[in-house]
């Protein structure tokens, strides 16, 4: 089967250069499980917002646009995670669910686990919370990361959906849109690690779709304690929260708190079992090992 490939949506329609596609592997895994209705755009976090510098790798944009349309799956990666190669199959079976598919490209280093540690942490208490607030947000003042307001995740996602709006006029963007703000409602979020511990934290405080945790990081207020902000009351209903991690990986036991303490129910908490194939990670394995289709499955529902 064939499939749409628009290696970069400005190069496309302003006639701009682009940057290097995607590895071979992943095209053909594109083209073997997605029709030839699917669209896939790599938009640079640059061409949305000149003011972006930081982490420009392309943004990965997939839906069909033969299904109709549906709700929004925002994936973001975890620590050195690139957009463009994200968990294609697992961006397939949301597309079959009926989302469409954004893989963000943020910044994603370091990491809260190498930053809030030893005597930081020690002296601050909540450096995983303020962590997580500006790389989100930039609405706080952290000064131990470089991130710049403008670099936060949900400045990204605002202005590539409204790029998309401008200029994927039949892609009926603006349905993730109200007043010039992602409309979270109509999005669902997710991510592996240090991406799936900045859906949770979104979710907490504003209603979202879905939220879809895999192996969502282990943040610490002291030695040994997850982070406070993991008790925080969530907005977005428990019903609509989802959890996994590989029993194999290290931090299998604090991730499985951190849902718990988040009130993810039992029984969408996924301590997933299949061995890992030789060569992968039990830390990665859960978004990537199509063994777990039918998980994906059960945790994204309908996207329509």
């Amino acid at each position: 089967m064939k499939i749409i490939r628009i290696l970069l949506l400005v190069q496309v329609l302003l006639g701009c250069e682009h940057s290097s596609p995607q590895s071979d592997s992943q095209s053909n895994l594109l083209e073997d499980t997605l029709s030839e209705t699917v669209l896939q755009f790599e938009i640079k976090p640059s061409i949305t917002d000149p003011s972006i510098t930081n982490a420009d790798t392309p943004h990965l944009v997939i839906y069909n646009s033969n299904i109709k349309q549906g709700k929004l799956l925002l994936f973001m990666p975890g620590t050195n995670g690139i957009a463009t190669k994200g968990p294609i199959a697992f961006f397939t079976t949301a597309i079959e669910q009926g989302y469409r598919v954004i893989g963000l490209s943020y910044i994603n280093t370091p990491a809260i686990s190498q930053i809030c540690i030893n005597d930081i942490l020690a002296n601050c208490e909540d450096c995983a919370e303020k962590f997580r607030q500006y790389r989100i947000y930039g609405d706080n003042s952290f000064s131990l990361i470089d991130d710049k307001p403008q670099d936060a995740i949900v400045n990204r996602l605002t202005k590539l959906l409204k790029y998309l709006v401008e200029y994927d006029k039949q892609g009926n963007w603006g349905m993730y849109l109200e007043n010039d703000a992602p409309k979270w409602d109509q999005i669902a979020l997710t991510g592996q690690s240090q991406g799936g511990g900045m859906a949770a934290f979104i979710a907490q405080k504003i209603m979202v779709a879905r939220v879809i945790s895999f192996s969502g990081g282990w943040d610490y207020s002291v030695k040994g304690v997850i982070a406070k902000w993991y008790f925080n009351p969530s907005v977005t209903p428990a019903d609509r929260w989802f959890g996994t991690y590989n029993v194999a990986e290290a931090n299998a036991e604090i991730i499985d708190a951190t849902y718990r303490a988040m009130g993810i129910l039992d029984n969408h908490i996924y301590a997933l079992n299949v061995s890992v194939p030789e060569g992968q990670k039990a830390h990665t394995n859960g978004v990537y090992n199509t063994a777990y289709k039918n998980t994906w499955i059960e945790m994204l529902g309908t996207g329509n």
